[in-house]
Order: C-alpha cells, then sequence, then structure tokens
C-alpha cells in the first residue's frame, strides 16, 4: 500500500497497451530530444547523449544491421561491460525485431560456445578485444560457430584487424547513417516495426543445477513490470542512475534500459568496473540499487577507512555511529526517536553521516535498494544510520525482477515488502510461492518442459520456499528445491542458514552441509578484503590467502561467527564442524554461478574428501588442489587444512 508522501509523488508512464521500447524513445527524442539520456565517463571527461543522440544512433545502428542481414527472431549475442554502444546495440537489434542476448563479461569460450550453439547465434556486439579474442577462439575450436558479423566497440588492439567479419561501431554507425540518408523513410519505419508481443530480451538462468535456461521478456512484460513499481513509488521520472551491474542481469536491462526509457532516466556509465566507486562520487544517483555483498563491502572500506584516521575521529565516528544503529533498531521496532535524540541525529549528520555519504557518492540518494539475497543485520542498520532508507525488494528474471518491495515506512529486516500493484502472490500448500501478472513471461525459450513446471494454471511457480507475515509482507526462506532433511528427518534449507552465516563481512561464502548427516556442518571461505584488514588490526602475520584462513586466529573469529549464527537456530539444525577452505569458490571452476550462487553437485564433487573428513572425526587433512598454471601445464598443491569443532553455546 502506498504511504501518503509515496502516493503524491509516484508516477504512472505514459501507458498505451501496443507501446514497445522503440515507441517510447521515439516519444522521448521528440518531446524531449534535448535532455540527456545517457552519460558515459571516457578517459575521465563525461560525454553526453540526448533522448534525440540515443535515438540517432538507435536507428543507425539498426539500419546497417539490417543491411548486413540480421532478420526477425535472430539472436544477437551482446558481451562486455557496461557500455553506451552496448546499450544502442541492443535497442538497434530490437528494432529489426531480432534479439539481444547478453552474457557476462567474464563467460568462458567453452560456455559462450554452448550459449552461441543454444541460440543458434550469428551476430555479436562485443565490447573490446578481449570479448572477441573470445568469440574468435570459439570459432578456431569450432568453425561451425564463427559469427557471421562481431561488431566491437573499443579499437584498441584491433586497428590493424584483417578479419572480414571483425567491423568497429563506429563504422557501422557511419555506414547506417549514410543508408538513412538514401531512404527518408527507413527512420520511421525502424521506429514502429517492434509490437509489444515482441520479445525484447532473451535473459538467462543462473544455471545452478546445469546449462543456464534462456528467459525471453517482451516488452509488455518490461513495460508492466515497471508500470506497477512505478505506481508503488519504486522508480520516479527523471532518476538518475549509474550502470554498472552486468547487463547479462534482469536488474540491469530493467533499470537501464525499461525504467530508464519509460521514465526518462539520466543513465551514467562508469569508465571501468573498477572505477565505478570513484566515478559514483561524481554522478551522484538518486537512485542506486546493490547487492548485499556491495553493501558489506561499502561498509568494509568505511571501517578500513576509519581506522586508518586521527584517534579523535575514530572517537567521533564510533560515538555518533552507535547513537544512530541504536535509534535505528528502536526505529525498526516501531519506536520514534525523541526531540532530543533528533536533534543529536542533525548534529551527527553534520559531522559524521552527512560526510560519510557524500564521500560515498551517495548524498543524493533517496531510493536504495537490495535484493538477490538476505542482507546481515550490520550492514542494513549501518545505512539505515546513516540517514539512507535502505530497503529490500524481491524479484526473479522470470518476472522483470520486479514483484514485491518494503513500503519506505514498513521496512523490517527478514522481509522483502509487499507484492507491487497488478502483482499477484500466494503460498501453496507446499510452501513455494506462485506470482502471477503482466510482468511474468510465457515460458523459457526452446524448452516445454520446463515451461509447463514452471507455469501451471496460470501461477508461475517461483521455485521459492515463503510466508507472508500476519502483517502481509513477504518473507523469502530459500529455494524450494534445497529443501532437505538431516539423518533424523530435521528440515532444513542450506541457502537460510548460508545467507545468515554470511551476514559477516568476514564470510565471503559458506557451504552447508548436513544432508542425510548426523549433524551440520559448513566450508567457509574468508573474505580475503576484510579478514585482511582485521588481521592487520590483530597483530595476525600471512603472506596468501591459504595462510590467512588457515591461521588460528581466524579460526577462532569464523567459530565466534558461527556460534553468533547457531544461537539464531534450532538445536538440531546448528552447525557442529567447520573448514576454512584455502581459497574462494570459483566461478572458472564451475562452483559458483557468475551471480556467485552455489553449484552444490559440483562443491560435493570438487571437496568431497574435505566433505567427508568433515564427518569422519577428523581435525585435519591434506587436501591435494589441481592447478592450471600459465602455460596450460596442471600440477596438484597440497594443503594442510584444520578442521574444527564448534563449541556448544554457553562453553566460553
Amino acid at each position: 500500500m502506498l504511504q501518503p508522501d509515496d502516493a503524491r509523488q509516484a508516477h504512472s508512464p505514459r501507458w498505451n497497451p501496443d507501446d514497445h521500447l522503440l515507441t517510447i524513445l521515439n516519444d522521448n527524442a521528440t518531446h524531449h530530444g534535448s535532455d540527456i539520456a545517457m552519460r558515459e565517463r571516457d578517459h575521465g571527461i563525461w560525454r553526453e547523449f540526448t533522448w534525440s543522440q540515443y535515438q540517432e544512433h538507435v536507428l543507425a545502428f539498426a539500419a546497417k544491421l539490417e543491411e548486413d542481414g540480421l532478420r526477425q527472431g535472430d539472436i544477437v549475442l551482446v558481451l562486455g561491460d557496461n557500455r553506451p554502444a552496448l546499450y544502442f546495440g541492443m535497442l538497434a537489434a530490437i528494432a529489426l525485431r531480432a534479439i539481444p542476448s547478453p552474457a557476462y563479461p567474464d563467460t568462458t569460450p567453452d560456455e559462450l560456445a554452448g550459449q552461441i550453439e543454444r541460440e543458434k547465434i550469428r551476430f555479436a556486439i562485443a565490447e573490446d578485444q578481449e570479448q572477441v579474442d573470445k568469440l574468435t577462439h570459439v570459432a578456431t575450436i569450432n568453425p561451425v560457430l564463427r559469427m557471421t558479423k562481431i561488431i566491437y566497440d573499443d579499437v584498441r588492439g584491433l586497428q590493424y584487424a584483417s578479419d572480414t567479419n571483425l567491423v568497429s561501431y563506429d563504422d557501422v554507425l557511419k555506414a547506417g547513417r549514410e543508408r538513412l540518408e538514401r531512404n527518408a523513410s527507413l527512420a520511421q519505419s525502424l521506429s514502429t516495426r517492434s509490437q509489444a508481443e515482441d520479445i525484447a530480451a532473451l535473459l538467462h538462468s543462473s544455471g545452478t543445477t546445469g546449462a543456464p535456461k534462456g528467459i525471453p521478456l517482451k516488452h509488455g512484460h518490461i513495460l508492466h513490470g515497471v508500470r506497477s513499481a512505478a505506481q508503488a513509488g519504486y522508480f520516479r521520472e527523471g532518476e538518475i542512475h549509474m550502470a554498472y551491474l552486468p547487463i547479462a542481469w534482469v536488474g540491469d536491462f530493467i533499470f537501464s534500459i525499461g525504467a530508464a526509457l519509460a521514465l526518462r532516466f539520466i543513465v551514467n556509465v562508469p569508465e571501468r568496473q573498477e572505477t565505478s566507486q570513484h566515478d559514483l562520487r561524481e554522478i551522484a544517483p538518486t537512485l542506486y540499487f546493490c547487492s548485499p555483498r556491495a553493501w558489506s563491502n561499502m561498509l568494509t572500506r568505511i571501517q578500513v577507512g576509519m581506522d586508518e584516521s586521527t584517534p579523535f575521529k575514530r572517537r567521533l565516528y564510533n560515538h555518533f555511529m552507535s547513537f544512530a544503529i541504536g535509534v535505528e533498531r528502536k526505529r525498526l521496532e516501531g519506536k520514534s526517536p525523541g526531540f532530543l535524540q533528533k536533534l543529536w541525529l542533525r548534529a551527527g549528520n553534520v559531522l559524521i553521516y552527512g560526510p560519510i555519504k557524500d564521500h560515498l557518492g551517495l548524498s543524493r540518494v533517496t531510493r536504495p535498494y537490495t535484493a538477490g539475497e538476505a542482507i546481515g543485520e550490520e550492514v542494513f542498520l549501518f545505512f539505515r544510520a546513516l540517514g539512507l532508507n535502505l530497503r529490500q525488494f524481491y524479484g526473479q528474471t522470470e518476472n522483470c525482477a520486479l514483484a514485491a518491495a518494503q513500503s519506505p515506512d514498513e521496512v523490517q529486516l527478514h522481509t522483502v515488502g509487499r507484492p507491487f500493484p497488478g502483482v499477484e502472490i500466494k503460498i501453496d500448500d507446499s510452501g513455494e510461492i506462485l506470482m502471477r501478472g503482466d510482468n511474468v513471461f510465457d515460458g523459457y525459450y526452446d524448452q516445454p518442459e520446463d515451461t509447463a513446471k514452471t507455469l501451471k494454471n496460470g501461477w508461475l511457480h517461483t521455485g521459492d520456499a515463503g510466508f507472508f507475515e500476519e502483517d502481509g509482507q513477504l518473507v523469502v526462506l530459500g529455494r524450494v528445491s534445497e529443501v532437505v532433511h538431516t539423518a533424523q528427518k530435521e528440515r532444513f534449507i542450506p541457502t537460510y542458514i548460508e545467507n545468515r552465516l554470511q551476514f559477516s563481512q568476514y564470510i565471503r561464502d559458506a557451504c552447508v552441509l548436513g544432508e542425510e548427516r548426523d549433524y551440520l556442518s559448513s566450508i567457509i571461505c574468508i573474505d580475503f578484503q576484510a579478514v585482511g584488514h582485521w588481521a592487520g588490526e590483530n597483530n595476525v602475520s600471512y603472506s596468501s590467502y591459504a595462510e590467512l584462513s588457515q591461521h588460528p586466529a581466524v579460526y577462532d573469529l569464523i567459530e565466534s561467527l558461527i556460534q553468533r549464527s547457531n544461537q539464531l537456530l534450532p538445536d538440531a539444525l546448528r552447525i557442529h564442524r567447520f573448514i576454512n577452505l584455502h581459497k574462494e569458490f570459483d566461478a572458472n571452476d564451475g562452483e559458483v554461478t557468475r551471480t556467485r550462487k552455489l553449484r552444490r553437485s559440483v562443491i560435493n564433487k570438487n571437496y568431497k574428501v574435505i566433505i567427508d573428513a568433515l564427518y569422519s572425526g577428523a581435525n585435519e587433512i591434506e587436501f591435494e588442489a589441481p592447478i592450471v598454471y600459465e602455460t596450460g601445464d596442471t600440477g596438484v598443491l597440497k594443503r594442510e587444512l584444520t578442521i574444527r569443532d564448534i563449541a556448544p553455546l554457553g562453553s566460553q
């Protein structure tokens, strides 16, 4: 339900059932042509594109793609980090009723080969030489998968490429402009060919249990999702947004293309992923989303900076932050701060909270969000204590990532809020979350069996377990498919416990074990940056991740964190033993997806010896880890890993 302030300011985008992304782009260019639509930081200088220029790039690009043979229904691979050229290229493909299929920039050649083969891809838009090299490598191994055309944005390293299927973005743009000049009616034709029922993007599932499934989202799905979110006050017209999340992730397509077009956002593209936090300060967005891990990393940087400041600044920081966190904790319990507390919060805003937000680039953010997994209480309270009304939302690729969100005045740590207008959610007898609405997709790409399992009787079976609180707020527990039982038939969801462990900034990944076992245990991957900083503050010396992970003091730290989590769990579901892994779980090894979701079958296989040792009573294990050298040669690295029992609660 909209709160009074949101109800007054919520914005419903211009809406027509026949609208598609290109008609909205055309409307923006016609009525707001001189307004800034996108900005890109290039070599330290911000380059701006108006709505008119945005449309001109899209139509010129589309004109040349059509001339080169791209046709309705063709799938176009999009590969690289966020760049205006890649966004324009996706819209150009959409204008031709072709389908952009973005991939994560760190996707391996083997993974690309699978996607190219499954989707019969012949056209690709790539960011730079690194991505072009992957595509040419795929073609070298399997010539059948050779691209008809690879268009690249960054010319460095490719100026003298002789391959006839390689062409620069600028050359495509130039040729497209010339074609538009020769054909006066072509621009209008390109702007109006699409239909609301056309597929606007082919996105993909995380692939935790196998090859990622293709998820086609139509124009209508996307615009309905954006509209309902806007009605709930989630988006507002004219937001300033930073496009830094992977273009293959549904959230980026919805925020940076769907909502940006429908509500005329100013989309800002950082120079590089490595500079995004620095660029954030210059952008100063009004809307900001990042994952719980990213919020946690931001908090770690603040804490590191304060630890390196003067004693006076540290005392000031510790006092005001402790005060604000205490006030915020009570506020979430429904207790409003008194007059003197409000006065002291204002003083803290001048001295601490405001300067920290300004330093981070969050001083203008009025709608900060987090989603994807549970966020730690410490992290959540810290940023709300700064004065950011941080809220959680819930969604999946299958429903355009827009399903439910917390309203500004109904924020709780354990919920994800209420359904957006036009979205229905219910819980079936098994505890699974079901959903329906015009934002829900129509089925997986070329996978009728999976579609039939997911879409039943008009409802999307999300695969998530959850329940509604008495006040109507939704709680998400984890994946239904991950519900398992101990040897004593105690039911539990590993991800629920893992998320609680990962509330701590010191734990990057946790894999909870215990299916058909007598007790639960866990494999822990420490966060190297956070634990490294902690080690420096506590005089713990180390020379590598592996050495740090095995230090007895680090084991003490992790044990204390597991004990804290155990306090919130029933006796039968408490963790009894754990091991600190000598390395992080690696997406390139298939242990996690590109969005860092665990692939349990791979972990069970790769670390079977460790898992067996956790349940054998052993206190240490010599683990042989295979390694691949830069030359391509392989070898084996032996590591002595400690296994530790968790002290029972109340024993220390």
